[in-house]
Protein backbone atom coordinates (compact mmCIF):
# COMPACT_ATOMS: atom_id res chain seq x y z
CA UNK A 1 0.00 0.00 0.00
CA UNK A 2 1.35 3.42 -0.95
CA UNK A 3 2.29 5.82 1.86
CA UNK A 4 -0.21 8.38 0.55
CA UNK A 5 -3.10 5.93 0.69
CA UNK A 6 -2.00 4.72 4.13
CA UNK A 7 -1.91 8.27 5.44
CA UNK A 8 -5.40 8.86 4.02
CA UNK A 9 -7.11 5.90 5.65
CA UNK A 10 -5.20 6.47 8.90
CA UNK A 11 -6.52 10.01 9.08
CA UNK A 12 -9.05 10.59 11.91
CA UNK A 13 -11.16 12.62 9.48
CA UNK A 14 -11.40 9.70 7.03
CA UNK A 15 -12.25 7.26 9.79
CA UNK A 16 -14.99 9.59 11.03
CA UNK A 17 -16.45 9.90 7.50
CA UNK A 18 -16.36 6.12 7.03
CA UNK A 19 -18.19 5.66 10.32
CA UNK A 20 -20.88 8.14 9.25
CA UNK A 21 -21.40 6.38 5.90
CA UNK A 22 -21.59 2.95 7.55
CA UNK A 23 -24.07 4.26 10.07
CA UNK A 24 -26.17 5.80 7.29
CA UNK A 25 -26.28 2.52 5.40
CA UNK A 26 -27.28 0.70 8.57
CA UNK A 27 -30.01 3.21 9.39
CA UNK A 28 -31.33 3.12 5.80
CA UNK A 29 -31.44 -0.64 5.95
CA UNK A 30 -33.32 -0.54 9.23
CA UNK A 31 -35.80 2.02 7.90
CA UNK A 32 -36.49 0.05 4.71
CA UNK A 33 -36.75 -3.15 6.69
CA UNK A 34 -39.16 -1.54 9.14
CA UNK A 35 -41.27 -0.14 6.28
CA UNK A 36 -41.46 -3.55 4.66
CA UNK A 37 -42.35 -5.12 8.00
CA UNK A 38 -44.96 -2.43 8.68
CA UNK A 39 -46.47 -2.92 5.23
CA UNK A 40 -46.63 -6.67 5.75
CA UNK A 41 -48.25 -6.10 9.11
CA UNK A 42 -50.90 -3.83 7.57
CA UNK A 43 -51.65 -6.36 4.85
CA UNK A 44 -51.82 -9.21 7.35
CA UNK A 45 -54.03 -7.18 9.66
CA UNK A 46 -56.35 -6.39 6.76
CA UNK A 47 -56.68 -10.04 5.76
CA UNK A 48 -57.21 -11.17 9.35
CA UNK A 49 -59.89 -8.55 9.90
CA UNK A 50 -62.23 -10.01 7.27
CA UNK A 51 -65.36 -11.33 9.02
CA UNK A 52 -65.87 -15.04 9.42
CA UNK A 53 -67.84 -16.97 6.84
CA UNK A 54 -70.71 -17.81 9.16
CA UNK A 55 -72.92 -15.17 7.56
CA UNK A 56 -74.31 -16.85 4.44
CA UNK A 57 -76.95 -14.21 3.72
CA UNK A 58 -74.71 -11.81 1.81
CA UNK A 59 -76.08 -10.44 -1.44
CA UNK A 60 -73.97 -9.45 -4.40
CA UNK A 61 -74.32 -5.66 -4.58
CA UNK A 62 -78.06 -5.77 -4.15
CA UNK A 63 -78.77 -8.20 -6.96
CA UNK A 64 -78.99 -11.15 -4.66
CA UNK A 65 -77.36 -14.51 -5.07
CA UNK A 66 -77.88 -16.36 -8.31
CA UNK A 67 -79.28 -19.85 -8.38
CA UNK A 68 -75.79 -21.32 -8.27
CA UNK A 69 -73.96 -21.88 -4.97
CA UNK A 70 -71.84 -18.94 -3.83
CA UNK A 71 -68.52 -20.31 -2.66
CA UNK A 72 -66.56 -19.19 0.37
CA UNK A 73 -64.16 -17.08 -1.66
CA UNK A 74 -67.09 -15.04 -2.99
CA UNK A 75 -68.26 -14.40 0.55
CA UNK A 76 -64.81 -13.33 1.71
CA UNK A 77 -64.39 -11.00 -1.29
CA UNK A 78 -67.82 -9.49 -0.74
CA UNK A 79 -67.11 -8.91 2.94
CA UNK A 80 -63.80 -7.22 2.16
CA UNK A 81 -65.37 -5.15 -0.62
CA UNK A 82 -68.08 -3.85 1.71
CA UNK A 83 -65.48 -2.72 4.20
CA UNK A 84 -63.20 -1.25 1.54
CA UNK A 85 -65.99 0.67 -0.17
CA UNK A 86 -67.02 2.05 3.21
CA UNK A 87 -63.50 3.49 3.57
CA UNK A 88 -62.06 0.83 5.87
CA UNK A 89 -59.05 0.04 3.69
CA UNK A 90 -55.46 1.21 4.05
CA UNK A 91 -54.90 3.86 1.38
CA UNK A 92 -51.18 3.09 1.29
CA UNK A 93 -52.00 -0.41 0.08
CA UNK A 94 -54.22 1.01 -2.68
CA UNK A 95 -51.46 3.39 -3.76
CA UNK A 96 -48.96 0.56 -3.87
CA UNK A 97 -51.29 -1.49 -6.06
CA UNK A 98 -51.58 1.54 -8.34
CA UNK A 99 -47.89 2.44 -8.08
CA UNK A 100 -47.06 1.97 -11.77
CA UNK A 101 -49.97 4.16 -12.85
CA UNK A 102 -49.03 6.67 -10.17
CA UNK A 103 -45.49 7.24 -11.49
CA UNK A 104 -46.80 7.36 -15.07
CA UNK A 105 -49.73 9.72 -14.55
CA UNK A 106 -48.25 11.62 -11.57
CA UNK A 107 -49.99 12.03 -8.22
CA UNK A 108 -52.30 14.69 -9.63
CA UNK A 109 -53.34 12.58 -12.62
CA UNK A 110 -53.96 9.50 -10.49
CA UNK A 111 -56.01 11.55 -8.03
CA UNK A 112 -58.28 12.67 -10.87
CA UNK A 113 -58.67 9.07 -12.00
CA UNK A 114 -59.48 7.85 -8.49
CA UNK A 115 -62.16 10.52 -8.21
CA UNK A 116 -63.77 9.62 -11.55
CA UNK A 117 -67.15 8.10 -12.34
CA UNK A 118 -67.48 6.05 -15.56
CA UNK A 119 -70.52 4.29 -17.03
CA UNK A 120 -70.00 1.23 -19.24
CA UNK A 121 -73.02 0.27 -21.34
CA UNK A 122 -72.55 -3.28 -22.61
CA UNK A 123 -70.39 -5.67 -20.59
CA UNK A 124 -69.62 -8.27 -23.23
CA UNK A 125 -66.23 -8.87 -24.83
CA UNK A 126 -65.33 -5.21 -25.39
CA UNK A 127 -67.05 -3.75 -22.33
CA UNK A 128 -65.68 -6.33 -19.89
CA UNK A 129 -62.06 -5.68 -20.87
CA UNK A 130 -62.65 -1.93 -20.72
CA UNK A 131 -64.18 -2.23 -17.24
CA UNK A 132 -61.36 -4.41 -15.93
CA UNK A 133 -58.74 -1.96 -17.18
CA UNK A 134 -60.55 1.04 -15.67
CA UNK A 135 -60.89 -0.61 -12.25
CA UNK A 136 -57.29 -1.84 -12.23
CA UNK A 137 -56.08 1.63 -13.18
CA UNK A 138 -57.82 3.43 -10.33
CA UNK A 139 -61.31 4.56 -11.42
CA UNK A 140 -63.23 4.31 -8.17
CA UNK A 141 -66.87 4.49 -9.32
CA UNK A 142 -68.16 2.40 -12.19
CA UNK A 143 -71.74 1.78 -13.30
CA UNK A 144 -72.33 -1.33 -15.42
CA UNK A 145 -75.38 -1.57 -17.70
CA UNK A 146 -76.24 -4.85 -19.43
CA UNK A 147 -79.36 -7.03 -19.59
CA UNK A 148 -77.61 -10.18 -20.84
CA UNK A 149 -76.19 -13.30 -19.20
CA UNK A 150 -72.88 -15.06 -19.65
CA UNK A 151 -73.08 -17.87 -22.22
CA UNK A 152 -70.63 -20.54 -23.25
CA UNK A 153 -69.86 -18.60 -26.42
CA UNK A 154 -68.97 -15.57 -24.27
CA UNK A 155 -65.92 -17.31 -22.85
CA UNK A 156 -63.71 -16.87 -25.90
CA UNK A 157 -63.62 -13.09 -25.41
CA UNK A 158 -64.99 -12.06 -21.99
CA UNK A 159 -62.39 -10.56 -19.66
CA UNK A 160 -63.24 -12.42 -16.45
CA UNK A 161 -66.08 -14.93 -17.00
CA UNK A 162 -65.48 -18.61 -16.26
CA UNK A 163 -67.52 -21.77 -16.77
CA UNK A 164 -68.92 -21.27 -13.28
CA UNK A 165 -70.37 -17.93 -14.41
CA UNK A 166 -72.40 -19.27 -17.34
CA UNK A 167 -76.02 -18.23 -16.81
CA UNK A 168 -75.07 -15.40 -14.46
CA UNK A 169 -75.92 -11.78 -15.39
CA UNK A 170 -72.88 -10.19 -17.00
CA UNK A 171 -72.95 -7.23 -14.62
CA UNK A 172 -72.93 -9.55 -11.61
CA UNK A 173 -70.16 -11.68 -13.10
CA UNK A 174 -68.05 -8.57 -13.63
CA UNK A 175 -68.66 -7.35 -10.10
CA UNK A 176 -67.97 -10.78 -8.61
CA UNK A 177 -64.55 -10.99 -10.24
CA UNK A 178 -63.46 -7.37 -9.92
CA UNK A 179 -64.04 -7.05 -6.16
CA UNK A 180 -61.46 -9.80 -5.74
CA UNK A 181 -58.92 -7.52 -7.48
CA UNK A 182 -59.99 -3.98 -6.57
CA UNK A 183 -62.31 -4.24 -3.53
CA UNK A 184 -62.32 -0.48 -2.97
CA UNK A 185 -63.97 0.27 -6.34
CA UNK A 186 -67.68 1.05 -5.99
CA UNK A 187 -69.91 -0.59 -8.60
CA UNK A 188 -73.48 0.28 -9.47
CA UNK A 189 -75.09 -2.61 -11.35
CA UNK A 190 -77.99 -2.11 -13.79
CA UNK A 191 -79.25 -5.44 -15.10
CA UNK A 192 -81.42 -3.87 -17.77
CA UNK A 193 -81.47 -3.31 -21.52
CA UNK A 194 -80.50 0.24 -22.39
CA UNK A 195 -82.92 2.22 -24.51
CA UNK A 196 -84.13 5.79 -24.70
CA UNK A 197 -86.97 5.16 -22.24
CA UNK A 198 -84.53 4.38 -19.41
CA UNK A 199 -81.66 6.62 -20.55
CA UNK A 200 -82.23 9.22 -17.83
CA UNK A 201 -81.95 6.60 -15.11
CA UNK A 202 -79.09 4.62 -16.63
CA UNK A 203 -76.93 7.70 -17.24
CA UNK A 204 -77.95 9.60 -14.11
CA UNK A 205 -75.39 11.12 -11.70
CA UNK A 206 -73.76 9.02 -8.98
CA UNK A 207 -76.33 8.72 -6.20
CA UNK A 208 -74.07 9.47 -3.25
CA UNK A 209 -72.77 12.87 -4.35
CA UNK A 210 -74.63 13.76 -7.57
CA UNK A 211 -71.47 13.64 -9.67
CA UNK A 212 -72.08 13.54 -13.41
CA UNK A 213 -70.29 10.76 -15.31
CA UNK A 214 -66.81 11.71 -16.45
CA UNK A 215 -67.22 9.29 -19.35
CA UNK A 216 -69.82 7.00 -20.87
CA UNK A 217 -68.62 3.94 -22.78
CA UNK A 218 -70.71 2.68 -25.68
CA UNK A 219 -69.91 -1.03 -26.01
CA UNK A 220 -73.27 -1.92 -27.57
CA UNK A 221 -73.46 -4.03 -30.73
CA UNK A 222 -77.03 -3.12 -31.69
CA UNK A 223 -77.22 -0.15 -34.06
CA UNK A 224 -80.51 1.42 -32.94
CA UNK A 225 -79.58 1.23 -29.26
CA UNK A 226 -76.10 2.55 -30.00
CA UNK A 227 -77.55 5.53 -31.84
CA UNK A 228 -79.94 6.29 -28.98
CA UNK A 229 -77.10 6.26 -26.45
CA UNK A 230 -74.77 8.44 -28.53
CA UNK A 231 -77.54 10.92 -29.38
CA UNK A 232 -78.57 11.19 -25.72
CA UNK A 233 -74.97 11.83 -24.59
CA UNK A 234 -74.31 14.30 -27.40
CA UNK A 235 -77.40 16.36 -26.65
CA UNK A 236 -76.63 16.53 -22.92
CA UNK A 237 -72.90 17.15 -23.21
CA UNK A 238 -71.92 13.86 -21.57
CA UNK A 239 -68.43 12.75 -22.61
CA UNK A 240 -68.86 9.49 -24.53
CA UNK A 241 -66.64 7.15 -26.52
CA UNK A 242 -68.01 4.49 -28.84
CA UNK A 243 -66.68 1.10 -29.89
CA UNK A 244 -67.10 0.05 -33.48
CA UNK A 245 -67.44 -3.59 -34.43
CA UNK A 246 -64.63 -6.03 -33.58
CA UNK A 247 -66.31 -8.84 -35.50
CA UNK A 248 -64.43 -10.17 -38.53
CA UNK A 249 -61.33 -8.18 -37.50
CA UNK A 250 -57.92 -9.81 -37.02
CA UNK A 251 -55.23 -7.09 -37.23
CA UNK A 252 -54.68 -5.21 -33.95
CA UNK A 253 -52.29 -2.79 -35.65
CA UNK A 254 -55.19 -1.37 -37.68
CA UNK A 255 -57.23 -0.22 -34.69
CA UNK A 256 -57.57 3.55 -34.51
CA UNK A 257 -59.18 6.24 -32.38
CA UNK A 258 -60.86 9.03 -34.31
CA UNK A 259 -63.96 11.13 -34.72
CA UNK A 260 -67.04 9.29 -35.89
CA UNK A 261 -66.98 11.36 -39.08
CA UNK A 262 -63.72 9.61 -40.09
CA UNK A 263 -64.81 6.00 -39.60
CA UNK A 264 -65.43 5.26 -43.27
CA UNK A 265 -63.90 1.78 -43.22
CA UNK A 266 -66.07 0.27 -40.50
CA UNK A 267 -69.55 -1.00 -41.46
CA UNK A 268 -71.08 -0.68 -37.97
CA UNK A 269 -69.79 2.89 -37.55
CA UNK A 270 -70.83 3.80 -41.08
CA UNK A 271 -74.46 2.87 -40.47
CA UNK A 272 -74.34 4.45 -37.00
CA UNK A 273 -72.91 7.64 -38.49
CA UNK A 274 -75.66 7.82 -41.10
CA UNK A 275 -78.42 7.48 -38.54
CA UNK A 276 -76.81 10.08 -36.29
CA UNK A 277 -76.54 12.50 -39.22
CA UNK A 278 -80.27 12.21 -39.74
CA UNK A 279 -80.67 13.20 -36.10
CA UNK A 280 -78.38 16.21 -36.51
CA UNK A 281 -75.20 14.69 -35.01
CA UNK A 282 -72.32 14.90 -37.48
CA UNK A 283 -69.16 14.96 -35.39
CA UNK A 284 -67.77 15.25 -31.87
CA UNK A 285 -67.92 11.58 -30.81
CA UNK A 286 -64.63 9.65 -30.51
CA UNK A 287 -64.76 6.09 -31.81
CA UNK A 288 -62.45 3.10 -31.51
CA UNK A 289 -62.57 1.37 -34.88
CA UNK A 290 -60.52 -0.72 -37.29
CA UNK A 291 -59.38 0.31 -40.76
CA UNK A 292 -58.71 -3.31 -41.64
CA UNK A 293 -60.32 -4.30 -44.93
CA UNK A 294 -61.95 -7.58 -45.71
CA UNK A 295 -60.17 -9.82 -48.15
CA UNK A 296 -59.98 -13.25 -49.65
CA UNK A 297 -59.84 -15.93 -46.98
CA UNK A 298 -60.87 -13.56 -44.17
CA UNK A 299 -63.93 -14.04 -41.97
CA UNK A 300 -67.07 -12.30 -43.17
CA UNK A 301 -70.53 -11.61 -41.78
CA UNK A 302 -72.63 -13.50 -44.29
CA UNK A 303 -76.04 -11.88 -44.80
CA UNK A 304 -79.13 -13.98 -44.25
CA UNK A 305 -80.18 -15.85 -47.35
CA UNK A 306 -82.91 -14.48 -49.58
CA UNK A 307 -84.96 -17.51 -48.57
CA UNK A 308 -84.97 -16.32 -44.96
CA UNK A 309 -86.02 -12.82 -46.00
CA UNK A 310 -88.87 -14.20 -48.06
CA UNK A 311 -90.20 -15.98 -44.99
CA UNK A 312 -90.64 -12.60 -43.32
CA UNK A 313 -90.34 -11.77 -39.60
CA UNK A 314 -86.56 -11.94 -39.69
CA UNK A 315 -86.48 -10.25 -36.29
CA UNK A 316 -88.03 -13.33 -34.72
CA UNK A 317 -84.74 -15.14 -35.28
CA UNK A 318 -83.04 -12.98 -32.65
CA UNK A 319 -83.28 -13.17 -28.87
CA UNK A 320 -84.73 -9.66 -28.61
CA UNK A 321 -86.41 -7.33 -31.10
CA UNK A 322 -83.91 -5.44 -33.29
CA UNK A 323 -80.97 -7.50 -32.04
CA UNK A 324 -78.75 -9.37 -34.44
CA UNK A 325 -80.08 -12.69 -35.67
CA UNK A 326 -76.74 -14.22 -36.59
CA UNK A 327 -73.57 -15.31 -34.82
CA UNK A 328 -70.76 -12.85 -35.48
CA UNK A 329 -67.35 -14.31 -36.36
CA UNK A 330 -65.18 -12.90 -33.56
CA UNK A 331 -61.52 -13.62 -32.90
CA UNK A 332 -61.31 -13.64 -29.11
CA UNK A 333 -58.30 -11.31 -28.94
CA UNK A 334 -59.86 -8.41 -30.85
CA UNK A 335 -62.62 -7.35 -28.40
CA UNK A 336 -59.91 -7.15 -25.74
CA UNK A 337 -57.84 -4.77 -27.89
CA UNK A 338 -60.92 -2.63 -28.56
CA UNK A 339 -61.80 -2.62 -24.84
CA UNK A 340 -58.31 -1.68 -23.70
CA UNK A 341 -58.15 1.07 -26.31
CA UNK A 342 -61.41 2.51 -24.97
CA UNK A 343 -60.08 2.37 -21.41
CA UNK A 344 -56.75 3.86 -22.46
CA UNK A 345 -58.46 6.88 -24.02
CA UNK A 346 -60.57 7.43 -20.91
CA UNK A 347 -57.63 7.06 -18.51
CA UNK A 348 -55.48 9.52 -20.43
CA UNK A 349 -58.30 12.02 -20.92
CA UNK A 350 -59.44 12.09 -17.30
CA UNK A 351 -55.90 12.23 -15.91
CA UNK A 352 -54.91 15.02 -18.30
CA UNK A 353 -52.16 13.05 -20.02
CA UNK A 354 -51.28 14.34 -23.53
CA UNK A 355 -52.97 12.46 -26.38
CA UNK A 356 -51.77 12.69 -29.97
CA UNK A 357 -53.56 10.35 -32.34
CA UNK A 358 -52.32 10.13 -35.93
CA UNK A 359 -54.76 11.45 -38.47
CA UNK A 360 -56.19 8.66 -40.60
CA UNK A 361 -55.52 9.42 -44.23
CA UNK A 362 -58.74 9.42 -46.20
CA UNK A 363 -59.32 9.81 -49.90
CA UNK A 364 -61.98 12.46 -49.66
CA UNK A 365 -60.94 14.20 -52.89
CA UNK A 366 -61.03 10.90 -54.75
CA UNK A 367 -64.59 10.19 -53.53
CA UNK A 368 -65.76 13.68 -54.46
CA UNK A 369 -64.16 13.33 -57.87
CA UNK A 370 -65.76 9.91 -58.39
CA UNK A 371 -69.19 11.28 -57.49
CA UNK A 372 -68.70 14.24 -59.80
CA UNK A 373 -67.69 11.95 -62.66
CA UNK A 374 -70.74 9.74 -62.06
CA UNK A 375 -72.95 12.83 -62.15
CA UNK A 376 -71.54 13.82 -65.54
CA UNK A 377 -71.74 10.29 -66.94
CA UNK A 378 -75.42 9.98 -65.95
CA UNK A 379 -76.17 13.39 -67.49
CA UNK A 380 -74.60 12.33 -70.78
CA UNK A 381 -76.44 8.99 -70.75
CA UNK A 382 -79.83 10.58 -70.09
CA UNK A 383 -79.25 13.14 -72.85
CA UNK A 384 -78.39 10.34 -75.27
CA UNK A 385 -81.45 8.29 -74.32
CA UNK A 386 -83.92 11.17 -74.04
CA UNK A 387 -83.11 13.28 -77.06
CA UNK A 388 -79.90 12.16 -78.62
CA UNK A 389 -78.58 15.67 -77.99
CA UNK A 390 -75.40 15.52 -75.87
CA UNK A 391 -75.63 19.26 -75.22
CA UNK A 392 -79.18 19.31 -73.84
CA UNK A 393 -79.61 20.77 -70.36
CA UNK A 394 -80.81 18.11 -67.94
CA UNK A 395 -80.00 19.20 -64.35
CA UNK A 396 -80.03 15.63 -63.03
CA UNK A 397 -79.87 14.67 -59.35
CA UNK A 398 -78.38 11.40 -58.16
CA UNK A 399 -79.70 9.13 -55.36
CA UNK A 400 -76.07 8.30 -54.52
CA UNK A 401 -74.24 9.95 -51.61
CA UNK A 402 -70.54 10.41 -50.93
CA UNK A 403 -70.86 7.69 -48.28
CA UNK A 404 -72.24 5.32 -50.93
CA UNK A 405 -69.29 6.17 -53.16
CA UNK A 406 -66.86 5.48 -50.31
CA UNK A 407 -68.53 2.17 -49.53
CA UNK A 408 -68.46 0.97 -53.12
CA UNK A 409 -64.87 2.00 -53.83
CA UNK A 410 -63.29 0.88 -50.58
CA UNK A 411 -65.36 -2.07 -49.44
CA UNK A 412 -66.92 -3.60 -52.52
CA UNK A 413 -64.08 -2.93 -54.96
CA UNK A 414 -61.27 -2.91 -52.36
CA UNK A 415 -59.91 0.43 -53.57
CA UNK A 416 -58.96 -0.86 -57.02
CA UNK A 417 -60.26 -0.91 -60.58
CA UNK A 418 -62.29 -4.06 -61.29
CA UNK A 419 -60.78 -4.10 -64.79
CA UNK A 420 -57.04 -3.79 -64.15
CA UNK A 421 -56.56 -3.52 -60.38
CA UNK A 422 -55.09 -0.01 -60.67
CA UNK A 423 -55.72 1.93 -57.38
CA UNK A 424 -55.53 5.53 -58.66
CA UNK A 425 -57.91 7.97 -60.38
CA UNK A 426 -60.90 5.78 -59.55
CA UNK A 427 -64.46 6.60 -60.61
CA UNK A 428 -67.84 4.90 -60.66
CA UNK A 429 -69.90 4.23 -63.76
CA UNK A 430 -72.86 2.10 -64.86
CA UNK A 431 -71.94 -1.42 -65.90
CA UNK A 432 -74.84 -1.88 -68.35
CA UNK A 433 -76.74 0.52 -70.57
CA UNK A 434 -80.36 0.69 -69.33
CA UNK A 435 -83.06 -0.49 -71.71
CA UNK A 436 -85.11 2.68 -71.33
CA UNK A 437 -84.86 6.08 -69.77
CA UNK A 438 -83.45 6.31 -66.25
CA UNK A 439 -84.76 9.80 -65.51
CA UNK A 440 -87.59 10.35 -63.05
CA UNK A 441 -89.53 13.61 -63.09
CA UNK A 442 -91.37 15.04 -60.09
CA UNK A 443 -93.33 18.26 -60.47
CA UNK A 444 -93.10 20.61 -63.44
CA UNK A 445 -91.85 24.01 -64.45
CA UNK A 446 -89.75 25.85 -61.91
CA UNK A 447 -90.27 23.19 -59.24
CA UNK A 448 -89.56 20.20 -61.45
CA UNK A 449 -87.03 17.72 -60.08
CA UNK A 450 -85.14 15.34 -62.33
CA UNK A 451 -83.36 12.38 -60.82
CA UNK A 452 -81.70 9.22 -62.09
CA UNK A 453 -82.95 5.74 -61.24
CA UNK A 454 -79.63 4.46 -60.03
CA UNK A 455 -78.70 1.83 -57.47
CA UNK A 456 -75.46 0.58 -55.98
CA UNK A 457 -75.89 -2.70 -57.86
CA UNK A 458 -75.66 -0.77 -61.18
CA UNK A 459 -72.18 0.67 -60.58
CA UNK A 460 -68.64 -0.56 -61.10
CA UNK A 461 -65.30 0.95 -60.11
CA UNK A 462 -62.73 1.74 -62.83
CA UNK A 463 -59.99 4.24 -63.50
CA UNK A 464 -61.14 7.40 -65.25
CA UNK A 465 -59.46 6.34 -68.48
CA UNK A 466 -61.14 2.93 -68.39
CA UNK A 467 -64.51 4.52 -67.63
CA UNK A 468 -64.24 6.83 -70.65
CA UNK A 469 -63.67 3.81 -72.91
CA UNK A 470 -66.48 1.87 -71.17
CA UNK A 471 -68.94 4.74 -71.60
CA UNK A 472 -68.06 5.13 -75.26
CA UNK A 473 -68.31 1.45 -76.19
CA UNK A 474 -70.95 0.01 -73.82
CA UNK A 475 -73.20 2.90 -72.74
CA UNK A 476 -73.25 4.99 -75.92
CA UNK A 477 -72.56 2.56 -78.77
CA UNK A 478 -74.43 -0.32 -77.06
CA UNK A 479 -71.60 -2.75 -77.65
CA UNK A 480 -72.16 -6.09 -75.79
CA UNK A 481 -70.06 -6.55 -72.66
CA UNK A 482 -68.79 -9.88 -73.99
CA UNK A 483 -67.14 -8.06 -76.91
CA UNK A 484 -65.39 -5.59 -74.63
CA UNK A 485 -64.28 -7.71 -71.66
CA UNK A 486 -63.15 -11.29 -71.15
CA UNK A 487 -65.14 -13.84 -69.15
CA UNK A 488 -63.02 -13.50 -65.99
CA UNK A 489 -63.57 -9.73 -65.76
CA UNK A 490 -67.31 -10.13 -66.34
CA UNK A 491 -67.54 -12.85 -63.66
CA UNK A 492 -65.64 -10.66 -61.16
CA UNK A 493 -67.91 -7.71 -61.88
CA UNK A 494 -71.08 -9.78 -61.47
CA UNK A 495 -69.84 -11.04 -58.09
CA UNK A 496 -69.20 -7.46 -56.90
CA UNK A 497 -72.58 -6.27 -58.16
CA UNK A 498 -74.25 -9.07 -56.20
CA UNK A 499 -72.33 -7.97 -53.09
CA UNK A 500 -73.50 -4.39 -53.57
CA UNK A 501 -77.08 -5.58 -54.04
CA UNK A 502 -76.95 -7.54 -50.80
CA UNK A 503 -75.57 -4.50 -48.99
CA UNK A 504 -78.43 -2.30 -50.18
CA UNK A 505 -80.75 -4.01 -47.68
CA UNK A 506 -78.69 -2.62 -44.81
CA UNK A 507 -77.62 0.71 -46.28
CA UNK A 508 -81.14 1.66 -47.33
CA UNK A 509 -82.37 0.99 -43.80
CA UNK A 510 -79.58 3.04 -42.22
Amino acid sequence: MSPVLWDLISSPRFQLAATVVASGVTVAGLILGYQAFEQEERLSELKNSIPSLEDHHLKINGLGASSRHIDKEDLRNEALARRAQAGDFDDELILEQLARNRVFLTDEGLAKLRDAFVIVVGVGGVGSHCTAALARSGVSRIRLVDFDQVTLSSLNRHAVATLADVGMPKVQCMYRRMIAITPWVKFDLKKDKFDIDVAEEMLSPWAEDGRQPDFVVDAIDNIDTKVELLKFCHDRGLPVISSAGSGCKSDPTRIMVGDISATTEDPLSRVTRRKLKRLGVHTGIPVVYSVERSGEGKAELIPLSEEEYQKGCVGELSALPNFRARILPVLGTMPAVFGYTLANHIILTISGYPIYYPTVKTRGKLYDSALSYLQGAEERLVKDIESGDPHANVGLKLPISSSDVTYLIEEVYKGKSIITGVPTKLVLIRWRRPEGTTMRRIGSGAVEQKSAELRLRDLVCMTKEEAIQHAEKVLMKKQPLEEVYDKEVIANVEARLAEAEAAEKYLSAA
